[in-house]
């Protein structure tokens, strides 16, 4: 049986599959920030670039750094091309997005932090959002069927029947349609 398992791919004693994953490098964000990130990463700060040495009172910036983190952790532990495959598809992305003047940083600077902004929003009335059939919206009062058009914003149908997608309001399968393979 055992040699079964093992023939078929499973783990077997001394190769290197039943061993405990590796730790990773850093125990926390704030430590792969001030380890890793920031020796490592440097870019001059005040014109196109903006830091905050409270980086950590951005939810924005958190969320975007230990997602740089665990993927790093992850990726390092790749042969070959693991780091070059983190810079490409997860620094170089984040970076203009976290350091960029509209990013969590934008009104901070290295010596001094403002407190962001939350954004406010008022809650949308009962019933107003379409769940399931079941919940009697459908094709009734207050907002219609969401296929036909007739619901708030003009439906999901434009009127190709051969389309799936939301209306733009333009003519079919224009270049603001949303097409589901």
């Amino acid at each position: 049986m055992t040699e079964a398992l093992l023939a078929d791919g499973a783990a077997g004693p001394g190769d290197g599959r039943d061993a405990p994953p590796p730790e990773p490098v850093y125990g926390s964000v704030e430590e792969w920030v001030t380890g890793q990130f920031l020796p490592m990463f440097r870019r001059p700060l005040g014109g196109e670039f903006r830091w905050c040495r409270q980086w950590w009172r951005h939810a924005g910036a958190i969320t975007r750094l230990t997602a740089l983190w665990h993927s790093w952790e992850v990726l390092r532990l790749e042969p070959g091309t693991g780091m070059a495959a983190w810079l490409r598809d997860h620094l170089d992305h984040q970076l203009p997005v976290l350091l960029g003047r509209g990013g969590p940083f934008a009104h901070c600077s290295e010596d001094e932090h403002f407190e962001p902004h939350e954004a406010v929003a008022d809650l949308a009335p009962p019933g107003w959002w379409i769940t399931s059939p079941d919940d009697g919206l459908y094709g009734g009062e207050p907002y219609g069927d969401p296929y036909d058009g007739d619901g708030p914003g003009g439906g999901f149908d434009d009127g190709d029947p051969g389309e799936s997608g939301f209306d733009d309001g333009g003519p079919a399968g224009g270049a603001g349609d949303v097409v589901w393979p």
